[in-house]
């Protein structure tokens, strides 16, 4: 059964980065846990962070709730950034 916390990291509502962290720790399964084989993963991940993190951080200045958009937001988000 998962924790609260557990779930709460699966929900892509509040997680944008779900498909990030599951590329990552398949590449680390698969290779042992030979975090040098997985560099490209970890970057795709730290990245997805950062740009989710300043759209937060923007929609938290402007007063937008919730700050963190919901998946169907995010998809848009990107879509129309091409």
């Amino acid at each position: 059964r998962m924790s609260r916390h557990a779930k709460k990291l699966r929900d892509h509502d509040t997680n944008p980065c779900v498909a990030e962290t599951d590329a990552t720790t398949k590449c680390m399964n698969d290779n042992n846990y030979n975090k040098d084989l997985c560099t490209d993963y970890f970057l795709k991940y730290k990245n997805c962070r950062r740009f989710w993190h300043e759209i937060m951080m923007q929609r938290k200045w402007n007063g937008v709730k919730p700050e963190m958009p919901s998946a169907e937001e995010r998809k848009k988000i990107l879509e129309s950034m091409g």
